[in-house]
C-alpha cells in the first residue's frame, strides 16, 4: 500500500500533513486518510466486559455523514478511513471472520459490498458463510418492526462449520436484529460460538 497515495482528507478534502518519522519507516502502518479535525468528530465507543458485540464508534452526526457517503453515494474509497482501527481490533482474533452478506440484488444496486470492503482495506482475511434471503433492509424500520423481522439469512450450500468459533462483522449495530438472525443461522448450523464486531453502535452512553 502506497503511503503517498492520499494527499487530501477523504472527508473534507483539506491537505493532509503527515510527518514521516523513524517509527513510520520501520513499523508497518496504514496511510493517513483523514485530517485530525475530522478524526476528532468520531466518538469512540466504551464497552463493558460482558458485551458480546464490540463496536468502535458511536453513531453521531459525523458517522451519519460518513455512512451516507460510503453506502448510499457509493464512495468506496471511504472504506480506507477506519482501516487501521479495524486492523488493530481484529488482527489477533482466532475466530473465523464472517462479514454480514449483502443480497445479490442490493450488490448490483450498490456496486460493492460495504462490509467486505472495510475488511479488505483493513487487511483482515474473511470467509462468507451466509446468504441474505431477502432484499429487505432494516433501515427506516421501528424497533418493533425490526424485532418481528422473519429470518434474514441462511447458511451457504455445503458450508461445514461444526465446532467452529465465529466472529460476525457488520458496519452498524442498532437493535441487534441482523446480528441475532445471523448468529441463529450459524449456531443452528453447528457453530460452537458466535460473537460480533461492528464499526458503529447506535445508542448507549456517550463519553
Amino acid at each position: 500500500m502506497n503511503r503517498t497515495e492520499i494527499k487530501n482528507c477523504l472527508l473534507c478534502n483539506e491537505p493532509l500533513h503527515t510527518q514521516m518519522d523513524w517509527k513510520r519507516l520501520f513499523i508497518r502502518s496504514f496511510p493517513k486518510t483523514i485530517c485530525q479535525e475530522c478524526e476528532e468528530k468520531f466518538e469512540p465507543y466504551s464497552h463493558e466486559q460482558k458485551d458480546e458485540v464490540v463496536s468502535l464508534y458511536h453513531y453521531n452526526k459525523a458517522m451519519q455523514d460518513f455512512l451516507h457517503r460510503y453506502k448510499f453515494m457509493h464512495d468506496v474509497l471511504l472504506a480506507k478511513v477506519f482501516s487501521e482501527k479495524i486492523h488493530h481490533h481484529l488482527k489477533n482474533r482466532k475466530e473465523l471472520i464472517v462479514p454480514i452478506p449483502i443480497h445479490p440484488e442490493k450488490l448490483k444496486e450498490r456496486t460493492f459490498s460495504h462490509v467486505d470492503e472495510l475488511l479488505k482495506q483493513a487487511q483482515i482475511p474473511f470467509v462468507h458463510l451466509l446468504e441474505k434471503t431477502t432484499t429487505e433492509t432494516q433501515g427506516g424500520k421501528t424497533r418493533e418492526q425490526r424485532l418481528k423481522t422473519p429470518q434474514l439469512f441462511r447458511l451457504k450450500e455445503n458450508v461445514q462449520i461444526y465446532g467452529k468459533e465465529i466472529l460476525l462483522v457488520d458496519d452498524i449495530y442498532t437493535t441487534g436484529t441482523t446480528i441475532q438472525h445471523a448468529k441463529k443461522a450459524l449456531i443452528e448450523g453447528g457453530a460452537k460460538s458466535v460473537k460480533a464486531f461492528t464499526l458503529i453502535k447506535v445508542g448507549g452512553f456517550h463519553n
